[in-house]
This record gives C-alpha cells, sequence and structure tokens, in this order.
C-alpha cells in the first residue's frame, strides 16, 4: 500500500458532555515508531482504542493498514494490527496457562499448525519451551508482558498498538521490554504507535511524536528535538522538565511558564 499505515485526521472522540479527543491528526509511515505522549487524561488511550477498534462513537477520518474504520472492519485487519494491553497483571486470565491464553487466539483465527506457532513466538519474545504451560502467577510481571507481546505477535501483524507497555513494570525490567520491542520491528519490519506518559521510553523508541493536552494535539515533533529538549510549545517544555524529576530550578521554571503559558 502507498501513503501512511495509520492515518488520523480531525478524530473527535466524546463521552457524554466530555470532550475526551478533540480534533486530533496525525500520521504513521510503514515501519516507523511513533508516540503518542501525554499525561493522564490527555487523550492518547482514547486515540488508542479507536484505532483497536475498542471505540465505535466518534467523528472524523481514521484509517489502519489502509481500511477505512467508518466502514465495517474486515477480519484481516485485526490480525495485521494487534493491540497489547497497559498492565500485564491484568490483561492475562489468572486461571489459564499461557498455552491457552495462546491457544485460544490460534483458535479463534483458525491459524494451522497452532503448536508449532505457541512454541515460535514463544522464542521470538525469548521465553522457553519452559514457559509454556505455567500460569501468570508463576511470571514475572516482565515475563507476563512478554506473553502479552507473544499474544499479539501469534497473528503476524505488522502493526503494534501499545498502550503504556512498560509503565507498570520496574525500570530495568521497562529496558529489557524496550530492547526486545526494538528487537521485534527490526525483524519483523512492525509499524509501531505507543502510546506513553514517559518521553524517555519514546525517546528511546521512536522517530517521532505527538503530545497531547487536553484532547488536542498540541505539538508533533521529532525524537531527535526531543532528546535536545527543544520543543516549540511551552506545555512540551513542562513534560520534559517534569520528566527530569524534581528539583527547585525545574519546579520554578514549571511554575513560571504555567503562569504565562
Amino acid at each position: 500500500m502507498t501513503g501512511p499505515v495509520i492515518s488520523v485526521r480531525d478524530l473527535t472522540v466524546r463521552f457524554g458532555a466530555s470532550v475526551a479527543v478533540d480534533s486530533a491528526t496525525f500520521s504513521v509511515g510503514k515501519g516507523e515508531s511513533f508516540g503518542l505522549v501525554g499525561e493522564s487524561g490527555s487523550g492518547k488511550t482514547t486515540v488508542l482504542r479507536v484505532l483497536a477498534g475498542l471505540i465505535r462513537d466518534w467523528t472524523g477520518a481514521a484509517s489502519v493498514a489502509g481500511h477505512d474504520l467508518k466502514r465495517q472492519r474486515p477480519r484481516s485487519l485485526a490480525r495485521m494490527a494487534q493491540l497489547v494491553f497497559q498492565d500485564p497483571y491484568a490483561s492475562l486470565h489468572p486461571l489459564h496457562t499461557v498455552d491457552r491464553v495462546l491457544g485460544e487466539v490460534a483458535a479463534i483465527h483458525r491459524l494451522d499448525n497452532p503448536n508449532e506457532r505457541i512454541e515460535a513466538v514463544l522464542l521470538a519474545v525469548g521465553l522457553g519451551p519452559e514457559f509454556r504451560f505455567r500460569f501468570p502467577h508463576q511470571l514475572s510481571g516482565g515475563q507476563r508482558q512478554r506473553v502479552a507481546v507473544a499474544r499479539a505477535l501469534i497473528l503476524e501483524p505488522t502493526i503494534l498498538l501499545l498502550d503504556e507497555p512498560t509503565s507498570a513494570l520496574d525500570v530495568s525490567v521497562q529496558a529489557e521490554i524496550l530492547n526486545l520491542l526494538r528487537r521485534l520491528r527490526a525483524e519483523r519490519g512492525l509499524t509501531l504507535l505507543l502510546v506513553t506518559h514517559n518521553l524517555a521510553v519514546v525517546a528511546n523508541l521512536c522517530e517521532r511524536l505527538a503530545v497531547m493536552r487536553r484532547g488536542r494535539i498540541v505539538e508533533t515533533m521529532d525524537a531527535e528535538r526531543l532528546r535536545r529538549a527543544e520543543p516549540e510549545q511551552a506545555y512540551t517544555r513542562q513534560l520534559i522538565l517534569a520528566s527530569r524529576g524534581y528539583d527547585r530550578a525545574n519546579a520554578a521554571e514549571i511554575a513560571f511558564e504555567t503562569e504565562v503559558g
């Protein structure tokens, strides 16, 4: 296909009288890793849920892999674009083994050779065959998130929609998952759309990002400019300063820019 793999134009989502997403516009190219960044409640996860087909009531235009999301979603789209949820503790059924978690996806989508697929995808995410018949409580947080990634990969998608994939993990484990995603992207030619509040994660994994505030995209920039701390908008500068942790100088600068911004 030509053109962007993910395209969003004037996307607006309302929940009653509340506007969760307000005229958001961005696009993601094939093979690109793109970040949606913002504080809690900024609307970034709502955008992701629209693209995953979990929210159907919205206005504007959106397409994934050339499919207009306003029309009926073909079954093939679910295989092309897969969502990895935020919390590896909540996204896996506590009474289902890893084998059952992956096997159910294979059965629903009528995949051939399910046993071979399960073994291959576990190896792809760095888990050996000994993990196949374990329950979630027998896995660490990082191992659970690897299973969540494997569940998405078993359908051999070309797009991964990632909802805060490292936020529930310790810092050292976060690095492992980011390295895993980077390797999988290179090996499989994946396009990544990453939702996060963590600017360090975006700078590590993405080439470009959009910054959201109160449902609106206030700035789109490349990650190199983020790493240089050279945003155009005061709000983005506040996020950068806040991500460095508390100190008096940063706190004073944030307070000043909040007053004048």
